[in-house]
């Protein structure tokens, strides 16, 4: 396997060896903590424009299963059609892996999809860096080949990540928006199972303009800055004329909180993982939860009307909103978990009975 390094923005280099593709990239270098699921993250849109290093010390052990999809078309193994991180960073790869499902190995996926990783990296003190100075810009060379590097933060993530037209699934008789902005394919089905039909559309897609009929809104996760987009801002304030049920799951909540007038922030190196404990701070509950972001909402700009509903046991910071009065809410984890817990799909039921 030919040399491979990893530079971070501030000059610091960590070297290993290739096991990806033998090309160069560059990105927002993050950590996630989760032991499994790489296939369930790698596919996740929220990964858009990130390296990401895995914690866990042995990696691809169980390989990569099948593309295969379910009665509706979508992938029962991954979370989108591609994979989306820029690079994977970890400590030892196996090259070796062994699963019922397992149909190539981690590093052959990853050459096929044109995704560059580096074994043989000490991930403990990387992340250590990260957790103490921040999130952090870097590029992955592969032997000579070098590329520039790339911030991912002041590109319009969810306008790659997201469909480009409206997708309608029919199912039963309730009908929600899904406003895309990367949405996962766990997502989606946990709507379909619960026999509510979707129409899909671009997160920029004025939906209310259009005239389509629906029963409830839902808007989905996604990559990037929720600040800047300003088309799907002013949808959802329309939105809250309507006064028809509201879900968002982590760029949804950001979404929500600025449509109803809050200022959202970038964490210094975000949560990514599917162990965050969550509070609910009226019952006092706890949940274990599977998350993947880099920005919150600032609790001190929540509006009149709106009230914290869920935080995080760690830091404190806000992962759950819902409005006083009306069917408003939203969640900053993901309920739908793959990978991860599934303490909170529930949140689905909750959103059903409102319809």
């Amino acid at each position: 396997m030919p040399k491979a390094t990893l530079l971070l923005k501030d000059g610091t280099a960590f070297e290993g060896t290739s096991f990806g593709a033998d090309i160069p990239s560059a990105g927002e270098v993050v950590f996630n903590t989760g032991m499994v699921g790489y296939p369930e993250s790698f596919t996740d849109p929220s990964y858009s424009g990130q390296i990401i290093v895995l914690t866990s010390p042995l990696i691809g052990n169980y390989g990569v299963g099948g593309g295969c999809v379910d009665e509706d078309k979508i992938s029962k193994r991954f979370e989108s059609e591609k994979i989306h991180i820029k690079g994977l960073i970890v400590s030892e790869y196996s090259e070796n892996y062994s699963h019922w499902d397992a149909k190539k190995s981690l590093g052959e996926w990853l050459k096929k999809n044109n995704i560059p990783a580096i074994t043989g990296v000490d991930t403990r003190a990387l992340t250590q860096k990260l957790r103490k100075y921040g999130t952090t810009l870097g590029k992955i060379s592969i032997g000579n080949k070098e590329c520039d590097f790339y911030d991912p933060n002041i590109v319009n993530l969810v306008d790659e990540a997201s469909i480009k037209k409206p997708i309608t699934y029919k199912k039963g008789n309730k009908t929600i928006v899904c406003i895309d902005c990367g949405m996962k394919n766990n997502i989606l089905r946990n709507f379909l199972d619960r026999d509510i039909s979707v129409i899909r559309v671009p997160w920029d897609y004025d939906f209310i303009e259009a005239g389509i009929e629906f029963d409830g809104i839902f808007i989905s996760n996604g990559p990037g800055d929720p600040a800047i987009l300003y088309p799907l801002h002013n949808t959802i304030k329309k939105a809250f004329e309507l006064k028809k049920p509201i879900f968002g799951i982590c760029l949804g909540i950001q979404i929500m909180a600025i449509a109803a007038g809050s200022k959202t922030y970038k964490l210094k190196f975000g949560h990514r993982s599917q162990n965050q404990p969550c509070i609910d701070v009226e019952s006092e509950k706890c949940y274990i939860t599977s998350q993947n972001h880099g920005f919150a909402v600032d609790e001190k700009t929540l509006q009149k009307g709106w009230k914290v509903w869920l935080k995080n046991a760690n830091d404190g910071t806000v992962e759950g909103i819902r409005h006083k009065t009306l069917p408003f809410f939203a969640c900053q984890f993901h309920p739908e978990a793959y990978p991860g817990p599934t303490d909170t799909t529930f949140f689905f039921d909750k959103f059903a009975k409102m319809l």
